[in-house]
C-alpha cells in the first residue's frame, strides 16, 4: 500500500484545480500557490499574485484559453515534491477567428506547510504545438512563427497577435534549458 496516497491525491487535486483559471475563479486560483510562488510560463514571469491578476485581465480580453491536464508524475522528499503534470492549452481569440492547440508539462514544486500542499514554484515545458481555426482560415506571418521555437510557436504567435508579448525563449522537450529546470529541481528537492 502507498504510504503516500493521501499526499498524491491532495497533489492529483492541486493540480487539477488550475480549471479555476479557465473558470476566472480568481480566489480559488490564488489558493493553488503559498505566498511568495513564482511561476513561469510563455507570456508571465514573476509571482504567482501578480500572474492572477494578469490572468483576469486577459480573460476579460478577446483571448480564451482552456487547459486539459493530464495525472501528476510526483516525487517526494518529506514535505517537498516535485511534480510533472502533462497538459493541452487550447487557445483562440475570438476577434481574430485564430486558435491553436499547445501540449506542455507544467514543472511544479510544491510544499505541504500546515498540512495544505501548495504550489511554490510553476515552470512549464513545451512539447509540441498547432493552429487551428474556428473560422476561415487565416493568413499567419510565417517571419512570426519562426522567431519562436516550434514546440511553441503556435502559442506564441496568437499570444503575440493578441498582445501579449514573449520576453526569452522557453524550455522545450530535450533542450539544455529542460536540463536546466529539471537540475534546479532535483536539488531544490534535495534540500530539507
Amino acid at each position: 500500500m502507498d504510504a503516500r496516497i493521501e499526499d498524491r491525491s491532495a497533489i492529483a487535486a492541486l493540480m487539477n484545480g488550475w480549471i479555476h483559471r479557465d473558470l476566472g475563479e480568481w480566489d480559488q486560483l490564488r489558493d493553488l500557490f503559498h505566498p511568495g510562488a513564482t511561476i513561469e510560463i510563455t507570456w508571465f514571469e514573476g509571482l504567482a499574485t501578480d500572474f492572477v491578476d494578469g490572468s483576469a485581465r486577459m480573460g476579460a480580453s478577446e483571448l480564451r484559453s482552456k487547459h486539459l491536464i493530464g495525472a501528476p508524475s510526483i516525487t517526494f522528499n518529506g514535505d517537498r515534491a516535485l511534480v510533472q503534470t502533462n497538459a493541452m492549452i487550447m487557445a483562440e481569440n475570438v476577434a481574430l477567428d485564430l486558435g491553436c492547440t499547445a501540449h506542455n508539462r507544467f514543472w511544479d514544486q510544491v510544499e505541504k506547510r500546515d498540512g495544505l500542499w501548495r504550489i511554490v514554484r510553476r515552470q512549464s515545458i513545451y512539447d509540441m504545438s498547432s493552429f487551428s481555426f474556428p473560422g476561415p482560415v487565416q493568413e499567419i506571418d510565417q517571419q512570426v512563427v519562426r522567431r519562436y521555437p516550434r514546440e511553441y510557436a503556435a502559442l506564441a504567435y496568437l499570444l503575440e497577435k493578441s498582445g501579449y508579448s514573449l520576453a526569452r525563449e522557453f524550455p522545450i522537450r530535450g533542450s539544455a534549458l529542460e536540463a536546466e529546470i529539471k537540475s534546479a529541481g532535483a536539488a531544490w528537492l534535495a534540500r530539507t
